[in-house]
């Protein structure tokens, strides 16, 4: 089953994500779980991260909100919030082909 997690930043929290992204990094790559993640951005000129996107790839919706807890971002109080939804792809290159 797929989850779609989505976190937005706390205001001016940015040396606080820049200073935990790569614990976050390796986190994401140990869980292996990971299907689509990024950085969501401000908007202008010169945008600047102020959440996360993840799609993870799990058994249940707890194992989810599990992999949202133990983000080292999140342990970091860097989230003002965090929701976690199901999610299923529908279009999109990278996803399987059948019919």
């Amino acid at each position: 089953m797929h989850y779609i997690i989505t976190a937005f930043d706390k205001e001016n929290s940015l040396d606080l994500r820049m200073k935990v992204r790569p614990d976050h990094l390796a986190y994401a790559k140990e869980q292996g779980l990971t299907v689509l993640g990024g950085p969501l951005l401000t908007e202008g000129d010169d945008p600047k991260p102020c959440g996360s996107m993840i799609i993870v790839d799990v058994d249940s919706r707890e194992q989810a909100e599990n992999f949202a807890k133990n983000d080292p971002y999140n342990k970091a109080g860097l989230f003002d919030k965090v929701t976690v939804r199901r999610w299923m792809g529908a279009i999109g290159p990278w996803l399987p082909t059948g019919d």
